[in-house]
């Protein structure tokens, strides 16, 4: 049994593994532990021979509200060790932005989000509630998608702070749609996810994680090296359009975006007028995420 404590969960049964992101009262958010955790159960999931297929869910109410708060700070912490290519470490002034140590730390972590994409079996996201900014990159790695009827899914970040680090989503929508939900980063709702590709089908919350679990279950008829080849024959196609230098470059440009002069005067707004007020005011004209209009979802 997984221990309750633990922010990834993983859990095997009746042929599929069930990967569970465990930080609900943080909104599943992403730091060091989770994302760790995640890359350790998928590699483990791609090594049980009783396991066909995998299961990404967020635990409680959401999928994940992107990359915790405190992630940025974390980085200085012992399980961070940037390649120095042989030279000394220089240790900045203050304020000074290191792009290599950036790139970096965030590429460390498209590496890992990146093992769902390379798991030889079929992984299945399950979204319910919310997938924000840092989430999509990591959920838009997944074969496919099941999604909540009342959830939604967008990239925020592109409003004033960050740039999508997986860059599936050009890849998954096409130059018209990824146009634009990344220039606006509008929240996009179920019925249009499911309208415009993004994923394969909604169902009502309540019956959300069963029907997520009964389709992974099908690929345990299929035999595991016709599933493997199959997609790394799908994601070969994907590779060859450029996929791993769009992500070097939206990993760095995503490291660029949060040292402008307009990227550091929003986050000393949080100090000036408060976090909930500093975001309220980011996606007030937009009428999404928290400011959605009262009674939408």
């Amino acid at each position: 049994m997984p221990e309750p404590d633990s922010p990834v969960l993983y859990e095997e049964a009746d042929g599929i593994a069930v990967v569970t992101l465990n930080r609900p009262e943080r909104m599943n958010t992403l730091n060091e532990a989770v994302i760790e955790g995640l890359a350790r159960s998928v590699d483990r999931a791609a090594a049980a021979e009783a396991v066909s297929a995998v299961v990404l869910r967020g635990a409680g109410r959401t999928f994940s509200a992107g990359y915790d708060l405190d992630f940025a700070r974390q980085d200085d912490g012992p399980r961070f060790r940037p390649h120095n290519y042989g030279a000394p470490r220089v240790e900045p002034r203050p304020g000074a932005w290191d792009p290599v140590r950036d790139l970096h730390m965030m590429g460390h972590n498209v590496e890992r989000f990146m093992r769902v994409w390379h798991c030889p079996k079929p992984v299945v996201g399950e979204l319910r509630g919310w997938a924000v900014g840092g989430a999509t990159d990591l959920l838009l790695c997944c074969d496919v998608i099941f999604m909540g009827e009342k959830a939604h899914i967008g990239y925020a970040p592109s409003r004033i702070y960050g740039t999508p680090t997986t860059m599936m989503w050009i890849y998954r929508l096409g130059l018209e749609h990824a146009k634009r939900y990344l220039l606006s980063g509008d929240a996009i709702d179920a019925p249009t996810a499911h309208r415009i590709g993004l994923v394969s089908e909604v169902h009502p919350e309540d019956r959300l994680s069963e029907r997520t679990e009964a389709f992974a279950r099908r690929f345990r008829h299929i035999p595991a090296n016709q599933l493997a080849l199959n997609k790394l024959l799908i994601n070969q196609a994907y590779e060859n359009m450029g996929l791993r230098t769009t992500q070097l470059l939206g990993t760095f440009f995503d490291g660029v975006t949060r040292h402008t002069e307009e990227a550091y005067r929003w986050v000393e707004s949080f100090a000036q007028i408060g976090f909930r007020e500093t975001i309220r005011r980011r996606d007030a004209p937009f009428a999404d995420y928290g400011e959605a209009p009262a009674g939408e979802d």
